[in-house]
């Protein structure tokens, strides 16, 4: 609990935003407390203190104690100058003010993110790519330097507090948007209100979320920008409106919508969430897409109980601005096409032909041969980027980084490897590596016999073969003349 509850729900009710003809109401004057925060870090932070001089909370006369006070028993609290504070300022913090915001965000997919920490990409960057060479006193048997600069920066870490209030180097600073905090909420606001301005307008930008929805397993920011929606953004950026209060999609904007637009942001029939799962109709983040209400029931979220149906039709109101019933009708056809496509070609065979290769593994660990490498790239880098692109529009992306790598690291990597493994399980002496060998070996031809798979084998139906040779004929003879 922080500090002196009677005194922050008093200026939380008066601090009420109330915009009329510009003007922000809040308390009549600056608490003490702040005052003197101001007072000294306009000396020793400046660029801080300004920053928080252009922010609505300064003009609500919300400071810096209103945020960072806390009550001594709290964990990571410390005295500073006379007054209990604490340096962090969680969920739990700002739902004070904003309940409904925080209640939203702890539903989301967002708050927790940092239950990243012991997957398979922690795995990566703690033991393949790192070691334990970086030692805190929170971490007094090392840490990799990998975790703690690259997943946890995006993911969040568990913020450790050490003595005095101060915490540890390996944890802070951190703005992992699933940040654990110490007084049990998940998550930081300033991942994407980044402080002391939490500006409206920076946190609808696209760039805000490209500090991690970027790179080559989830490169939305990059989509994005190929999309006719960021090309539209960004030729049109003086148009967007983008520090309105209101921020109505259609009403005052409509050059173009952002990540915020699309996920998040208030229609004519829409409120703003802060869950931005609410729109999602496909969770495109594991081997095999998934609706995001089976997600949110294996997380414990209460998205489990909005079906996929209903998310899309919030999705299709905020498309309705600007776009017209067939069209965007249309593109969700495209859009399902491309999913079970990957799913059905690709995700689904590879995943119950990787399961199969467990067994015949000497070490099991993963990342230890070309199995493992190729299906985790096959997933969770390129099957995403496909996934992705097609859910943005961003052909580039769904096309040649999407399912042409899929394909090419299917049949150029993942089969022959699998192909060797089946080989040297037969080969063993172990029995059961040879039965084990033998049910990959049947899974493999099943797979590698269907129709999507059987052209790899020299078996596609002579009838199709002869109609796209005819196809070619047909194109050489149009453009030759």
């Amino acid at each position: 609990m922080r500090f002196n509850i009677t005194t922050i729900t008093a200026i939380a009710l008066a601090a009420v935003t109330t915009m009329a003809m510009g003007q922000v109401f809040g308390p009549k004057e600056l608490s003490k407390e702040s005052q003197k925060c101001v007072k000294c870090h306009k000396q020793e932070n400046a660029g801080l203190t300004q920053q928080w001089g252009e922010s609505r909370h300064y003009g609500a006369n919300i400071g810096c104690f209103e945020c960072h006070g806390a009550d001594s028993t709290d964990v990571d609290a410390f005295t500073h100058y006379g007054e209990s504070i604490s340096v962090l300022v969680t969920p739990k913090d700002c739902s004070r003010c904003h309940a409904q915001e925080g209640e939203e965000f702890a539903a989301s997919h967002h708050s927790k993110a940092g239950r990243i920490l012991g997957s398979l990409d922690n795995i990566l960057a703690e033991v393949v790519e790192g070691n334990r060479g970086l030692v805190t006193p929170g971490h007094p048997d090392g840490v990799s330097a990998a975790v703690v600069n690259g997943c946890w920066q995006c993911h969040g870490t568990e913020v450790i507090v050490l003595p005095n209030g101060r915490l540890d180097p390996a944890t802070y600073p951190n703005s992992g948007i699933g940040r654990i905090n110490p007084d049990g909420s998940e998550g930081t606001c300033n991942a994407c209100h980044l402080r002391h301005e939490f500006s409206v307008a920076q946190a609808r930008h696209p760039d805000t979320c490209g500090k991690c929805h970027l790179g080559p397993d989830h490169p939305q920011k990059e989509i994005y920008e190929e999309s006719k929606h960021g090309i539209a953004f960004f030729s049109k950026i003086d148009e967007m409106n983008m520090d309105n209060p209101k921020w109505v999609v259609g009403e005052d904007y409509w050059a173009a919508p952002t990540c915020a637009t699309c996920h998040m942001s208030a229609t004519k029939t829409q409120p703003i969430t802060h869950d931005v799962g609410m729109r999602i109709s496909w969770n495109n983040r594991p081997p095999v897409s998934i609706r995001p209400e089976v997600s949110d029931a294996k997380m414990g979220l209460p998205g489990m109980n909005v079906p996929w149906q209903v998310r899309r039709a919030s999705m299709q109101d905020v498309c309705t601005a600007c776009h017209e019933d067939q069209w965007v009708q249309n593109f969700y056809i495209q859009y399902d096409g491309l999913i079970e496509l990957y799913n059905e070609k690709f995700g689904k065979p590879a995943t119950e032909i990787y399961k199969l290769t467990k067994p015949l593994k000497d070490i099991q660990m993963p990342f230890i041969n070309e199995a493992d490498w190729s299906y985790w790239e096959l997933w969770h880098h390129e099957g995403r980027r496909a996934r992705h692109g097609a859910a943005m529009m961003a052909p580039d992306y769904t096309h040649w980084h999407g399912t042409y790598e899929v394909a090419k690291t299917f049949y150029k990597e993942f089969v022959p490897a699998v192909k060797e493994m089946i080989e040297e399980g037969h080969a063993s002496s172990d029995p059961e590596k040879n039965a084990a060998a033998d049910a990959l070996a049947a899974k493999l031809d099943e797979v590698l016999n269907s129709d999507n798979h059987k052209w790899y084998l020299g078996k596609m139906d002579p009838e199709e073969v002869q109609q796209r040779k005819d196809a070619q004929q047909e194109f050489k003879d149009r453009y030759n003349k």
